[in-house]
């Protein structure tokens, strides 16, 4: 018989692949796999050369990904299951002093497509939005003298970023869920919002200084 033709047909259970396995599993070097036991005995030199020049390395390359794989299960599987998730950046919300100069900025200048104003006595604002394909800008201006935004502008006399909005696709279960978390939402219940959508806000010393608003998608 032609050695190659040996060498390409060993047996699947002969001892000595199965040690060679074993050892590249376990992540031995290479020259571990040809220290045999004792009770192995020694094969001819062209399997030999066959195992060492093919099989061995093939071996050696998959068992570092079996483990990585079965490390990424097992943190995946200590992950606790959610009833809600976050969805995209909806908008986020700036805060102008005059929204007229504002509107004119985004759409004179940038050349953005630009909503009308929308009165939202509810939450003391006038609201316009800003298009940009990804997702939106929120234009904040006063409306009323208890309107939240009047108070941020009275710290911020040029205005700035107010709040970011995130979709969640159950704001009832992100509510529960982030009440036993301890995260305070400063209502007792959901909103509606700019997109006749319920929304509530998080406190923003609980977000690490941001406020953020959740709308259901």
């Amino acid at each position: 018989m032609d050695p190659g033709e040996e060498a390409a047909a060993p047996g699947g259970d002969d001892p000595f692949l199965l040690h060679a396995a074993k050892c590249a599993l376990q992540g031995l070097p290479p020259r571990a796999a040809f220290t045999l036991p004792a009770a192995v005995p020694r094969l001819p030199q062209p399997f030999s050369t066959w195992i060492q020049n093919g099989l061995l390395t093939r071996l050696q390359t998959s068992a570092p990904a079996i483990r990585t794989l079965s490390s990424s299960n097992s943190f995946s599987q200590n992950i606790p299951s959610s009833l809600w998730k976050l969805g995209r950046l909806n908008h986020v919300a700036i805060a102008v002093p005059d929204l007229e100069k504002a509107q004119s900025l985004y759409k004179d200048v940038l050349g953005a497509q630009v909503s009308e104003t929308v009165a939202l006595p509810e939450h003391g604002v006038y609201v316009v939005f800003v298009e940009l394909g990804n997702t939106k800008l929120e234009l904040l201006h006063p409306l009323g003298e208890k309107s939240p935004i009047a108070s941020f502008l009275q710290k911020n006399k040029t205005g700035g970023m107010h709040h970011i909005c995130i979709e969640v696709d159950d704001i009832k279960a992100a509510m529960t869920e982030l009440k036993k978390k301890k995260i305070r939402i400063l209502s007792e219940e959901p909103k509606i919002g700019a997109h006749g959508k319920p929304v509530i806000f998080l406190h923003p010393k609980d977000c690490h200084g941001v406020l953020v608003e959740l709308e259901q998608a």
